[in-house]
């Protein structure tokens, strides 16, 4: 076998599927390489081969992710959680100096998307319909007054993600005591509406988006997707297109949308592979198979829409069973 099209998937988790994926479309063509900073992340034993890392906050993490990439010949690297992406944007050169192609978007659009009131300002701008959100109290308080806003709402920190720490508030003493506790807390209006996500796929290459597939999730879990449905509209997918050019992002991206009274809200941009793709993948959106067609210099067809309505995604636990000679391994398998 020609291992030439080596991927190394950072961060992996608990995220079988994608590394499964990656592995299943790039067979014959190279090696699926896995990291994370713990020996207990079931998705290492689905790659090929696999490094137990440091901590991305710890001192030499970078070196060390590089120095992986060198020595397997890495063609392309991405991560599944929020924090890596802006490491991975911001040593885009150190990267591509080794011969390794970071799939991910520009820094200043990773910051964009990780603070979420930079992205509401960014909408707002943009005449792109979005949940109202507030990081001046005063403010808030008064559009209350006036009836521009009402309780309940939900209060968050601008950056964060995974739905953590985030309360559905219903009075004024509710908002002062979260405020006067954490700083970086922003006020987002409650939308009262059904929720839907959309997998997004940028070509590396064009940076044109080809590939749009839109879920109504049915129920969530830990701030992922656990139960969905696919759906279409030539509405919202041309709402998408719009914004993803207008946002410049790359890659792949899953974005947060509500609708209300038939009109469509973009809440949150995640610049990585949403906790819901499996079901974009099972439905036959193929974007890993796209990011080896770009890595490999080819620009990928438009298949926007290529997917049929109808079909539910539901997930389940499942296990993984492993001696404890392969923790102690040092990581490489």
């Amino acid at each position: 076998m020609k291992n030439d099209l080596n991927i190394l998937i950072l961060s992996c988790g608990t995220r079988n599927k994608i590394v499964q994926y990656f592995k299943k479309e790039l067979s014959g063509k190279g090696l699926i390489i896995a990291t994370d900073s713990s020996g207990l992340a079931p998705a290492l034993y689905e790659a090929d081969k696999y490094f137990i890392v440091p901590r991305m906050n710890e001192e030499g993490y970078l070196e060390c992710i590089l120095s992986i990439c060198k020595d397997n010949k890495i063609k392309a690297v991405l991560s599944l959680i929020d924090p890596e992406l802006s490491l991975l944007a911001e040593n885009k050169k150190a990267f591509l100096d080794i011969g390794t192609i970071p799939i991910v978007s520009n820094p200043e659009v990773i910051e964009k998307s990780f603070d979420k009131y930079k992205m509401y300002e960014f909408m707002i701008q943009n005449n792109f319909q979005t949940v109202k959100s507030y990081i001046d109290e005063a403010q808030f308080y008064n559009d209350l007054e006036t009836g521009d806003i009402a309780f309940p709402v939900f209060v968050k920190p601008v950056k964060g993600s995974a739905s953590i720490n985030i309360s559905k508030v219903t009075s004024k003493n509710e908002i002062k005591m979260l405020f006067s506790q954490f700083d970086n807390l922003m006020i987002q209006e409650f939308m009262d509406g059904a929720e839907y996500g959309a997998d997004v796929y940028i070509d590396m290459l064009s940076e044109e988006p080809v590939s749009i597939f839109i879920k109504e999730k049915l129920k969530m879990r830990a701030g992922e997707t656990d139960k969905s449905v696919s759906v279409k509209d030539e509405k919202l997918f041309k709402l998408i297109r719009d914004f993803v050019k207008k946002a410049d992002f790359k890659g792949i991206i899953d974005i947060d949308i509500f609708k209300v009274n038939d009109a469509y809200y973009i809440s949150e941009v995640n610049p990585r592979f949403g906790g819901g793709f499996p079901h974009a993948y099972e439905c036959g959106v193929n974007v890993p198979k796209m990011i080896i067609n770009n890595v490999s210099g080819n620009v990928n067809e438009n298949v926007i829409g290529q997917y049929n309505e109808g079909i539910y995604m539901m997930k389940f636990n499942e296990v993984k069973v492993f001696s404890h000679k392969l923790l102690s391994t040092g990581g490489r398998r």
